[in-house]
Parts: structure tokens; sequence; C-alpha cells
């Protein structure tokens, strides 16, 4: 397995001989207007610029879109990436894909068999009580295959009972955490801090982590350098990986 953090959710994957792009958000730097009601509001997304060519991202096997907001897919993937390649989503999404013209949409409402690779589709909750319902429905992704590791995509969420579930029941060996802390002025975060993966860790001691989902969107406040000194304060080198843009990690 190959994963590469193209940016902030962006990732190319390469498993089981297949290629995938998650999430997919191409816009060019600062064209894209802030979050609102975030506390650095006058800052326009994307934060940065994509690490590679566009085309080196798009010649993949198949998408994966965890949800619909503008940071996981936006308008510059939507007109780029071919209308015919194989699109995983949530059942939540359908419509909004297709009226985008997308022509080979999968969902996957439990779990799948698609090339050989076994496909578990997992909830999120992207934020607490009423701010998690406003947010709208999100989910993960668990990847498993003969002669790889087990692969849980978590996707926008916060630490609740149901990702402790999924980490006990499938025993991830990798896993990808979206986090950054993203926050508005009033309410809990909404994606990943450092309690939540520290919960991840005491609940799934064996499975290495990927933090990605860091300073390219306004409202994320979370930076690298912050889980890194975390990760050097606890001695989880071994375990975490804070890649940068364009990173690529073999695993």
């Amino acid at each position: 397995m190959q994963i590469q953090l193209i940016r902030h959710a962006t990732h190319l994957i390469s498993y089981n001989g297949v290629t995938f792009l998650l999430d997919p958000m191409f816009g060019d730097q600062g064209t894209l207007a802030p979050v609102p009601n975030a506390p650095n509001q006058h800052l326009k997304n994307p934060l940065t610029k994509l690490p590679t060519e566009l085309k080196k991202v798009i010649d993949v096997d198949a998408i994966i879109v965890t949800h619909t907001h503008r940071d996981h897919f936006d308008d510059a993937a939507i007109s780029i990436l071919p209308k015919n390649l194989p699109l995983f989503c949530q059942p939540e999404d359908e419509q909004f894909i297709k009226d985008k013209g997308f022509e080979n949409i999968i969902l996957v409402k439990d779990e799948m068999n698609w090339q050989g690779i076994n496909i578990v589709r997992t909830i999120g909750r992207h934020g607490s009580d009423e701010l998690a319902e406003k947010m709208g429905p999100v989910s993960g992704f668990i990847l498993q295959a003969n002669n790889e590791p087990c692969l849980y995509i978590i996707g926008d969420s916060v630490w609740y009972s149901d990702i402790e579930h999924y980490f006990k029941q499938y025993s991830p060996d990798l896993a990808i955490v979206f986090a950054g802390e993203a926050r508005f002025l009033e309410g809990e975060p909404i994606t990943m801090g450092l309690a939540d993966i520290e919960s991840i860790i005491k609940t799934s001691p064996n499975t290495s982590l990927i933090i990605s989902h860091m300073e390219s969107w306004n409202h994320c406040l979370l930076t690298r350098q912050e889980v890194r000194s975390y990760i050097k304060e606890k001695g989880l080198e071994r375990e975490i990986v804070v890649p940068e843009n364009g990173e690529m990690i073999d695993w």
C-alpha cells in the first residue's frame, strides 16, 4: 500500500493494484471564500497550493468521496475529473453527485466487494450535538484485501462511540485521521484534534496513524507542529506520521 497526501483531505491511495483518489479538492490557492463564523475568516481558501500537477492526480482508477462539503469535493475537481470514473460515496450524496454529471456512481450502503477489495462504509459525527446535525451526514471507509493491511479512512468526525466500535471491530493496521480540529467561533471542534488522537491510541494501540487535513482550510486551527510536538512528548514517532503536502508514504 502506498499513500500520498496531496492537500487537506485529498490523498492518492494505491491499494491492491488500484489507485483511489480520496476527497478531491483542486481549487487554486486563495480562490475560495473562507468558512464564515470562524476564528480566522479573513483567510481565503485553500491556504496552500497543490503540490503536484493535476494530470498526476487524476490518473486514477476510482474516486472516494466521504461527503460533499467543498473542502472535500470542490467545483474545480468536479469540472476536471473524468465523469466515467467509478465514484464511491454515501447514499445521501448520490443525487448531488449525479447532478454534477458523474455517470458511474457506486453507493456503499454498508459493505461491498470491488476489484478484490472489501469496502466497508462507516458513519462519522461531524461535530457535537445540534452542530453535528447541521453539518449533515458524513462517512468513512475501511479497505480490506488479501495481502494488504487494513486501512481505515475515518473521514470528518470527532471521537465518539461508533468510531471506537469500528476500531475495536476491525483492528485496522493503519488509519487516516482527518484532524485540524476545525471549529467555528462557537461550539466544540467538528474534526479530530489531539484529544481524539489520544483516544484512538488508547483504544487501538496497534494501529498506525497518518494525520492530515491540516493547514489548508481556514477553520482548521491545529497545526502540524502541534501534532509533532505531541508525538515527541508521548514517544510515538514510530506509530504516527504527519506528512507534508505531496509526501508519499509506503506502508
